[in-house]
């Protein structure tokens, strides 16, 4: 991890679900979210900030090893990662979502995000959280499936170089 990356939490999923982080600080520039694991089925990873269920939109470019393409999101109730990188139950799939400016108060919150499993593709995804609430909690989760037991997610501040 680079200098600039503090841990400040990681979780270990004991049994299928999904993973929140919950009183983050409002100490750092941005905020980085790393999931390395499966789901109990074909999951979009997807995530919810400050528990709240609207005002997400994400756009995805996507790819397979045979066909590229986009998907768009608007009004969504989540925030997906991706498409074709998505979580299953074979194969151990990994995600980062970058999460700028997330303590400021004056701004929507932009997401840059990256979503890969070798036997079903790559996505690179931007989302925008249409909020200018400062993100206090971050919940990861697997939508159509739970992530499965194993999955390790962890939580990085970014210092300010």
């Amino acid at each position: 991890m680079p200098s600039t990356y503090t841990p400040i939490a990681t979780t270990t999923l004991g049994s299928a679900g999904t993973v929140t982080f919950s009183s983050i600080p409002a100490t750092y520039t941005d905020l980085i979210v790393i999931v390395n694991g499966k789901a109990t089925g074909n999951g979009q990873l997807s995530m919810r900030i400050n528990g709240g269920t609207s005002l997400y939109s994400t756009t995805s470019l996507t790819a397979n090893g045979s066909s590229a393409g986009s998907t768009r999101e608007t009004a969504a109730t989540y925030l997906q990662f991706g498409y074709y990188g998505y979580f299953d139950a074979s194969n151990q799939a990994m995600a980062i979502a970058h999460i700028m400016n997330y303590a400021n108060t004056t701004t929507f919150k932009t997401i840059l995000a990256t979503e890969r499993n070798s036997a079903t593709g790559v996505d690179a995804s931007v989302g925008l959280w249409r909020s200018t609430s400062a993100i206090n909690s971050v919940e990861v989760y697997a939508s159509g499936a739970n992530l499965a037991a194993g999955t390790v997610v962890s939580l990085y501040g970014v210092k300010s170089a």
